[in-house]
């Protein structure tokens, strides 16, 4: 089911199912805005489409591993029972802090999952969401990964080999420039447009020696700049911004409800308050819109 069937009264009648985050999509058109899709277990409901509706989504008190399906009081790691999050080597503290990666030692939690994941070819960029950030992924997980973050324009600036490597590489960048989202900032407005390209320049000559550490340490081929790449820039479908920013927080108010004013990053932005969906991974909710 792609959509919340709706009655002859404008109401969208009531989906039930466990939250993930959003699906994303860019636009057919250039300048176009992200398309959302809200996965409720096997209904995908179009989010756009919601904008300038009023929104009812209740948690039913059940959260259930996004991994094992276990019934679980709390949610560790967004969305994962404790069991799965003291065992997966998604849940393990390499994965916020990547220069910590301990494959190489043989003590990684699933050496094949690290193998598919975290051995493979990364990504460092800079995004611009509430600000010049730079960050790492996955190759294949771009553009998802800046849409995510709510970036208003981001910029691949290197290539490496691992993903450790690119922590290392991120580590030395965030010496010069943020590595966080201010997720405050991000939800009040577009951000100011950058040159991301001239940031990158500067960044890649100011970093120089530690970066030529890095090549010396892991090989010229592991680290490769991008130097020819051209920003991304993207819209979000928000109708009008929050002057405050005030968070829902489902284990404390069950219930949230409010008319729908945009989408951005992973944020509902309500007229009573934002949420981040992906925070509620795994948890069970009735959402309904009219």
């Amino acid at each position: 089911m792609d959509l919340l069937s709706e009655s002859r009264t404008g109401e969208l009648s009531e989906s039930r199912g466990h939250l993930r985050k959003m699906a994303v999509q860019l636009p057919d058109v250039e300048g176009g805005e992200i398309l959302y899709q809200l996965p409720l277990d096997g209904a995908r409901i179009a989010m756009n489409g919601l904008l300038g509706r009023r929104l009812r989504l209740e948690f039913q008190g059940q959260i259930h591993c996004q991994h094992c399906g276990r019934l679980t009081k709390k949610s560790f790691s967004q969305g994962f029972c404790f069991p799965c999050f003291k065992t997966l080597a998604q849940c393990d503290s390499c994965i916020m802090s990547p220069e910590k990666c301990h494959y190489d030692a043989g003590t990684c939690r699933e050496p094949e999952w690290g193998e598919q994941h975290c051995m493979v070819d990364h990504i460092v960029y800079l995004a611009n969401s509430s600000g010049v950030k730079v960050g790492i992924t996955r190759e294949s997980q771009l553009p998802t990964r800046w849409i995510d973050q709510g970036a208003m324009q981001a910029l691949p600036i290197m290539r490496v080999k691992t993903r450790q490597q690119s922590g290392f590489v991120e580590d030395t960048l965030r010496q010069h420039v943020k590595d966080r989202t201010d997720w405050r900032a991000m939800l009040k407005g577009d951000a100011e447009p950058v040159d991301l390209e001239a940031v990158r320049d500067a960044l890649l000559e100011r970093c120089e020696t530690e970066l030529s550490e890095l090549e010396k340490r892991f090989g010229v081929q592991a680290l490769q700049p991008i130097l020819d790449g051209r920003p991304l820039s993207i819209r979000y479908p928000v109708m009008e911004y929050p002057k405050k920013v005030a968070s829902f927080n489902l284990d404390k108010e069950p219930v949230m409800e409010g008319t729908l004013q945009g989408i951005k990053g992973q944020y509902l932005i309500l007229d009573t308050g934002v949420i981040n969906i992906r925070k509620y991974t795994a948890y069970h909710v009735a959402m309904s819109a009219h």
